[in-house]
């Protein structure tokens, strides 16, 4: 297991960079379902399966659907493809990077740090505690997240919608007025 564990996360980090570096958003969302199940893939070979479960069906399934419905609502064209090509400047990279590099120095620690000293430790949980834990104390927070979502999804389709495809009040004025006058000539 210890093998696919490495595969996996070197496919969740090869495929994330994918995302990042990736010009064509619909392309960048294949790569993120990609880095997602193989991030699933990981707590598998942790031996974390229900975890993995949770990755594939929340993440993989449900969210990333969002992703393309909203892709495919806002409808991003050459302009935008334009755009991201210039946020390909050397300059814009310098930050994230340098907090990638501290992440990395921070995971190899406490990666292979002698057993039992590391900083990686828990305890098994399973379905049945994650339940209680969600629909219990957690139950105001799981509701917020589902309005946070949904509000996303709301300003995703106004910052979207196509305005000039919709008619204005100029156009339909005329068009009232004449029937009104039509109505009144009877």
């Amino acid at each position: 297991m210890e093998y696919a564990f490495y595969i996996a996360a070197a496919v969740a980090v090869l495929s994330t960079l994918r995302v990042v570096t990736s010009i064509n958003a619909v392309h960048a969302l294949l790569y993120l379902i990609v880095s997602l199940i193989a991030v699933a893939m990981v707590f598998f070979a942790l031996g974390a399966p229900f975890a993995g479960v949770l990755e594939i069906i929340v993440y993989a399934g449900a969210i990333m659907v969002l992703f393309v419905f909203v892709v495919m609502m806002l409808n991003l064209g050459q302009a935008s493809v334009e755009q991201e090509k210039s946020w390909f400047n050397p300059r814009m990279w310098v930050g994230p990077s340098v907090m990638v590099a501290v992440m990395l120095i921070v995971m190899l620690v406490a990666l292979f740090e002698s057993p039992g000293t590391g900083m990686i430790t828990g305890e098994l949980i399973d379905a049945k505690m994650v339940g209680k834990a969600l629909y219990g104390p957690y139950v105001l927070m799981v509701e917020l997240a589902s309005m946070l979502l949904l509000a996303g999804v709301i300003t995703a389709y106004h910052l979207g919608r196509d305005d000039s495809m919709r008619p204005t009040r100029e156009m339909n004025e005329p068009k009232q007025r004449l029937s009104h006058d039509h109505r009144g000539t009877r």
